[in-house]
């Protein structure tokens, strides 16, 4: 069919030889001001109403294609596809084949590519993706390299569209609609059925001639280059990359049934594309317009597909590709502005848990380390047993691009090797590092840090240090739960409590919303379960409190608990569906079982096996358990969950010799040899992991291990026995709603606790886009004189050495003093001034600390045994109260609640005490902007008069440091402006204000002085009535 008159162009000439070697693991990057994915789009729905034919749908998207200057290519078969290959890549490289050197070019570097695998398809994906510089034997002997795609200026790469081209296998002819070649290749192949047709009828016919023609040996197998499929019916336009389809077949080698099987779950893995709001762009013409413009499926090309060790070609998903292009822009502008060293040269991604994040920071480091002048990427995470679980997956997506470290010396001669561009270490060894190689050249390099899961990295003095030490750098954030005002811990470094204030701007979200609605990851179902009902009979008495641990600890909660369980298991975890996973045959998924303590997970783990021990060895749950020593607990108001380490030997004598036992029931099972020893216990951690994500055991207890960072598509079903809130649960259901196949619908979440107001809280937040906040600080001499009085009252009060403090209330007076110094030292420990204004010595803190911990345990331990037992007060028995689907509904449902509530930032629920403010007081009406400010901003935890007072004193201090630095004013302007707003007024008479005017200028400019003397007294009039009575000094 010939093409329209505008469609036909003539063939450009290229003008660079390459003369480059086999590409390097790091190719140059040039970041261009254009997006991949633009910012937000606008439909431009056709008003047309008519019957559209696949015909018709097929005209119209080559004359839009057309218009967006592709040339069209009157192509229909094998030799015309051949002939124009050859004079593309004339073009491309500057050079004129002969006809022999076209021959063996075309049969060794094209048609006959090797495949270990025996996979044309990977190796053809290999060849676009890693091996595009092929070697050419010239006439005369030499050699010259012959580039199949230019990847670092992609602007250089001819785009040409061709319809129904045309093949016949012999056994069958196949005609395909539309394709797009890129230097005479084909890359990317359009599939369209007309408007009213299901889209999955495009995805079957695409497995057809993938499985009928593409590879056919009459069209030299050129269609197997194809990299990325588009199938639309007009209406709905999705893309998927060449593997999706293919993994599945070929993990169903057997009979038609299973391969038909595999191809209908395959159909989960095609994706929308969206604009960088993450809103959907579906319809075929939207779609054209932008996915399929020249720069963008260039950029997607070359730039964003990764093919990974297995032979999986992963296509970036637009979410994915916007947050990589926000940071190298942010790198690129604030470069250029001489911003590194401050938060903004660097920024934050939300995106949320299970979107995949590791590939999109994977490309993130690869680009950032091409780019002109970068020096080193540092990945920098933060537990000890996910930094091999990142260098797995990076070095998935290409062997040996990453470096790990098993040791500080180890990082140190990575930092050394200039060669080393990528590095995966810890936040601690990096810390360690920093600390042991002061003024290390790596300091002042063009350095970029790139934090995973840094919700949990901004806490303690590391985030500090390795900040300080760095001087010219980017520092950027992965999380898929962020900390704003409303959610930060009341501890920690005071001016790093928020992501963006520990990281700087958010620089693009994917929340759960997005998620849930694009299908990259499953929605929950969530039962809420009573496992006890209160007794009728109670007497009723005052008590100093209830034992709520020891009833959720009695053995007969205990037991009913396993025995839900083990009854309901088959159900949620679907064993009457079978599916093919991992090269074998399965029966349903697999669970975690989350408990509140060590000595709950040992409780539960016994009744397990008492409950089946009398069961026959088919019907018994595969059971394993798995903890460790947790230093710190959770830190208070986040919700975080807490870190176990890697090594048990810190726990208990009895605890361990349970793990122990344990380990040796899963040893006896799964034929291994591990123990508690470190490395023992490390090889257990793995060999759990492994069997877990590989669908080789049923069940594992834990208390806080593999409830973040640990993905398993297998898993689908977690059962908690423990409180969740915020960072934590949402980290911890996100284990179960990852993409398998269509048997799995939802990550089931079943709770025996009463845990739907934390849901609902978390999910509202995490699935907010516009949630926002930071927290404020006052000035520092508040904070420090406020601290001094309090070491001055503690050392008066309780001079060291201190024995036994006989008195419970001078106990409780001691707790509460040294409580107050140790919240004030984590904030004054934010400013720098504050190590020479400490009058406390180290040790003496020391000594004081450890009779304030000592008394604090004394006290908790008075106060649970003061505690009313209640286990023969309630009744133990479960019952199903809820059962909650969290889609996008109930999700945006929640998100308007809250937000009618609380709003996007951190507001709180005060606005009665705000109204009554403004209504009783006329004098607070003129600053009604300041108080209105506040309410949008106060936190969600914070106490409201603190809260009030810390944001008047910022914003007080703000005002007047604009005023000192408009008007220059001398030394003595702050202690002149805060004593005229202690008396209610600035006076004008004597030589107070003068004192602070600027000298006048040598050469006039700014005013006489009266008329400088004049502004001056205004600003400070208006600053003074704007602030006097607000906020206290």
């Amino acid at each position: 069919m010939p093409a329209p008159a505008s469609c036909m162009r003539p063939v450009e000439k290229g003008t660079r030889v390459s003369t480059d070697a086999p590409r390097p693991r790091i190719e140059p990057v040039v970041v261009s001001d254009e997006y991949t994915v633009v910012g937000l789009y606008h439909p431009t729905r056709d008003q047309e109403q008519e019957y559209q034919s696949e015909a018709a749908l097929e005209d119209d998207l080559i004359k839009q294609l057309c218009a967006q200057a592709y040339e069209y290519a009157d192509i229909h078969d094998r030799d015309g596809l051949e002939a124009n290959l050859r004079v593309q890549l004339e073009a491309l490289n500057d050079y004129r084949f002969s006809d022999r050197e076209w021959k063996d070019f075309y049969r060794h570097s094209i048609v006959d590519v090797p495949s270990s695998a025996g996979n044309p398809v990977v190796a053809k994906a290999r060849r676009i993706q890693e091996d595009h510089v092929q070697v050419l034997i010239r006439d005369d002997g030499s050699t010259k390299n012959i580039s199949l795609i230019d990847k670092t200026n992609i602007h250089r790469n001819k785009v040409q569209v061709i319809r129904q081209y045309a093949i016949d296998t012999g056994a069958r002819s196949n005609r395909y609609d539309a394709t797009i070649l890129v230097n005479g290749l084909p890359l990317v192949h359009i599939e369209l059925k007309r408007r009213g047709e299901e889209l999955r009828q495009a995805f079957n016919q695409i497995d057809r001639y993938q499985r009928d023609s593409f590879h056919a040996g009459a069209g030299d197998g050129l269609f197997g280059y194809v990299q990325i499929f588009v199938i639309s019916n007009g209406a709905h336009t999705k893309y998927y990359s060449n593997t999706v389809r293919l993994q599945h077949i070929t993990e169903n080698q057997g009979t038609r049934r299973q391969v038909a099987a595999a191809n209908a779950r395959s159909y989960e893995f095609t994706m929308w594309w969206t604009d960088a709001a993450n809103n959907q762009i579906p319809d075929l013409t939207d779609f054209a317009a932008t996915f399929l413009a020249k720069r963008t499926i260039l950029a997607i090309l070359t730039r964003y597909c990764v093919l990974n060790t297995l032979g999986d070609l992963l296509v970036m998903r637009p979410y994915q590709i916007a947050a990589t292009e926000a940071i190298l822009q942010r790198i690129k502008t604030s470069s250029m502005n001489k911003q590194t060293g401050t938060v903004a040269a660097g920024g934050y991604i939300w995106h949320t848990t299970g979107s995949g994040k590791t590939l999109t920071s994977f490309k993130t480091a690869k680009l950032a380390a091409g780019m002109e002048g970068v020096d080193k990427v540092l990945f920098v995470v933060d537990r000890k047993d996910l930094d091999h679980q990142t260098i797995r997956e990076y070095n998935a997506f290409a062997e040996g691009t990453v470096s790990a470290n098993q040791s500080t010396r180890q990082l140190a001669n990575q930092i050394n090797d200039p060669s080393t561009q990528i590095i995966v270490t810890t936040i601690q060894k990096l810390a360690t590092f920093v600390k042991s190689h002061r003024g290390h050249a790596i300091y002042s390099g063009h350095v970029v840090l790139v934090f995973d899961e840094c919700h949990r990295s901004q806490f303690g003095d590391m985030h500090t240090d390795i900040t300080r030490a760095f001087r010219n750098y980017h520092l950027f954030g992965f999380t898929g739960t962020p900390i704003f005002a409303e959610n930060a811990s009341s501890s920690g470094k005071a001016n790093l409590r928020t992501t963006e204030q520990a990281f700087g701007d958010q620089l693009h979200s994917y929340t759960i919303v997005d998620a849930i609605r694009d299908k990259t990851v499953l929605p929950f179902r969530v039962d809420y379960l009573n496992s006890f009902r209160v007794r009728d009979d109670i007497d009723n008495h005052d008590v100093e409190g209830i034992d709520t641990d020891s009833a959720y600890m009695n053995p007969q909660r205990i037991s009913a608990v396993v025995s839900y369980i083990l009854e309901h298991f088959d159900q949620k975890t679907k064993r009457h569906a079978s599916y093919q996973y991992k090269k074998r045959r399965v029966n349903g998924f697999n669970s975690l079982f989350a408990t509140s303590s060590i000595k709950a997970a040992r409780a539960y783990y016994q009744e397990f096996k008492r409950q089946q021990a009398d069961l026959p060895e088919a019907r018994r749950l595969s059971v394993g358990i798995i903890y460790s020593y947790a230093p710190n607990a959770e830190a208070p108001g986040t919700g975080l969950l807490s870190e176990e380490s890697m090594d048990p030997s810190a726990l208990s004598q009895d605890d361990r010799a349970f793990l122990d036992e344990a380990i040796a029931d899963y040893n006896q099972q799964f034929e291994a040899s591990f123990g508690t020893d470190a490395s023992g216990f490390e090889g257990y951690y793995t060999s759990l992991s492994t069997a877990l994500a590989e669908r080789r055991i049923d069940l594992v207890i834990v208390v806080d291990m593999f409830l973040t960072g640990f993905d398993s598509k297998s898993l689908n079903t977690l059962w908690v026995d423990k409180n969740l809130r915020a960072h934590g649960l949402i980290q911890a259901f996100s284990r179960t709603n990852r993409i398998l196949n269509s048997v799995k619908t939802y990550g089931n979440i079943v709770c025996f606790r009463n845990l739907e107001q934390a849901t609902e809280d978390a999910i509202a937040l995490f699935g907010n886009k516009e949630a926002r906040g930071q927290v404020l600080l006052r000035p520092y001499g508040e904070y420090l004189s406020t601290y001094l009085e309090i070491i001055e009252q503690l050392c008066i009060d309780f001079p060291l050495p201190i024995g036994s403090i006989a008195s419970e209330k001078e106990q409780k007076r001691f707790i509460d003093l040294m409580g107050q110094v140790l919240r004030l030292r984590n904030i004054l420990t934010s400013f720098d001034d504050f190590e020479g204004d400490d009058t406390i010595a180290p040790r003496e803190l020391e000594d004081y600390r450890s009779v304030y911990l000592d008394l604090y345990h004394e006290a908790r331990e008075r106060s649970k045994a003061d505690k009313e037992p209640i286990a023969n007060d309630l009744v133990f028995e479960m019952e199903l109260v809820k059962q909650v689907d969290i889609n996008v509904d109930y999700i945006l449902m929640l998100v308007e609640h809250h937000r009618g509530e609380r709003g996007d930032g951190d507001d709180r629920e005060i606005p009665v005490e705000i109204t009554r403010a403004l209504a009783a007081s006329p004098a607070l009406r003129g600053k009604r902007d300041l108080i209105e400010e506040f309410y949008r901003r106060v936190s969600l935890n914070g106490d409201v008069p603190t809260e009030f007072e810390s944001f008047i004193a910022a914003k007080r201090g703000s005002e007047l440091d604009a005023i000192i630095e408009a008007e220059r004013l001398g030394e003595g302007a702050r202690d002149f402006a805060y004593d005229s707003l202690r008396q209610g007024y600035v006076p004008d008479e004597g030589t107070g204000l003068s004192s602070i005017l600027p000298p006048a200028r040598r050469f006039g400019g700014g005013g006489s002085r009266e008329a400088i003397r004049s502004r001056v007294l205004n600003a400070l009039r208006t600053w003074v009535e704007r602030f006097s009575g607000l906020g206290g000094l």
